[in-house]
């Protein structure tokens, strides 16, 4: 059961509680509360909250966190994004208000601390959600701002939208499988999540690759002109959007974007996560942008136990693949590898291996 509603005068409080009853993982509110040590939500007297954006890799569409390295790949990527291409440029969010670290396991929090945006309800919130998502954006209506050099926030993503997405289909029509289901499942989870009809198969997205051959179609589409696709115009469009919009995180047990709940509880910086072993780590934002030369490695940075001492572990799946540092486990199943105690604790908690004595 979780251990809720605890409140502490200071630090000194807080480190000593947690080496008396060590805890499985800790969180904080990320809200301010008058009296928050009451035990009724009703009686703590909400003050306000921070903003956070929670990126996981599970909700990354046709990504496996089975392939860890991989998907914390994508899902770094996908946080950079969310402030260089979001956050500071289309609302001039500041980085002195910012926060970031790697929750630890699948993904990275970024925690805004802009006293002026504290007071934002949850439907403010989601609007800065559906914004972020490209929700109720009609890539027609931009075409002709998004050939303006100048352009900004949606037409100017419409712009390298058109010309990502094309280069994508060709690698498709070369026989990319892999590109083909990691696109078709995130068009598919956008138009789920906003009840859009219309084309969204692995088929009709061929078909659009092939369409996109014919060298005189392909020149209008990368001019603006996608009414030259016919009845695949539409299916291009969602494609954009699905292409430049950033996957947030959602709070699983009310399917709400952790974004929107002004209450909600995140990992507390410095603590372990119960599923991974792995520190919840923060690091400067510079060194969240992949292509830094000093780019974040959680993989090798979140970790927090012991590399000294080596233990043996059976692998009791298959096609799991980790790596701690410069090693990578990519075992079968009934493979027994000698390794350390941090690398054990995470394969032994994802239920990837056992310890064998």
């Amino acid at each position: 059961m979780p251990l809720r509603h605890k409140s502490f005068s200071d630090m000194d409080g807080v480190r000593r509680f947690i080496c008396e009853r060590p805890q499985h993982s800790c969180f904080y509110s990320t809200a301010y509360w008058k009296k928050p040590h009451e035990l009724k939500m009703a009686d703590k007297d909400w003050l306000g909250a921070d903003l956070i954006f929670d990126l996981d890799g599970d909700h990354l569409p046709g990504v496996t966190d089975k392939d860890f390295p991989t998907m914390i790949e994508v899902i770094q990527e996908q946080a950079w994004s969310l402030w260089n291409d979001f956050l500071e440029p289309d609302f001039g969010f500041n980085q002195d208000f910012l926060q970031v670290t790697f929750s630890g396991h699948r993904g990275f929090h970024l925690h805004y601390r802009d006293p002026k945006f504290f007071h934002l309800d949850s439907e403010a919130r989601r609007e800065l959600v559906s914004h972020i998502r490209g929700e109720g954006v009609e890539v027609s209506d931009l075409l002709e701002r998004s050939r303006n050099p100048n352009a900004t926030g949606w037409a100017k993503r419409v712009a390298s939208g058109i010309d990502s997405v094309v280069n994508k289909l060709d690698s498709i029509h070369e026989g990319d499988t892999k590109l083909l289901k990691t696109m078709t499942a995130g068009l598919q989870e956008m138009m789920d999540r906003e009840g859009i009809k219309g084309l969204r198969g692995k088929a009709s997205v061929e078909k659009l690759a092939e369409l996109m051959q014919a060298e005189s179609r392909r020149n209008r589409v990368l001019g603006g002109r996608i009414t030259a696709l016919n009845n695949h115009a539409l299916l291009f469009q969602n494609l954009i959007r699905a292409d430049s919009s950033v996957v947030l995180g959602s709070a699983g047990e009310t399917d709400e974007v952790v974004t929107i709940d002004t209450r909600r509880q995140i990992r507390w910086p410095g603590s372990l996560h119960g599923k991974s072993g792995m520190r919840v780590t923060e690091f400067p934002l510079s060194r969240l942008d992949p292509d830094s030369s000093n780019s974040f490695d959680c993989l090798s940075e979140g970790i927090a136990l012991s590399r000294d001492e080596i233990v043996r572990v059976e692998m009791v799946v298959d096609d799991a693949i980790a790596r701690f540092d410069n090693r990578v486990i990519d075992a079968s199943s009934g493979e027994i590898i000698e390794i350390h105690e941090a690398g054990a604790t995470f394969l032994v908690l994802k239920g990837w291996a056992r310890l064998v004595k």
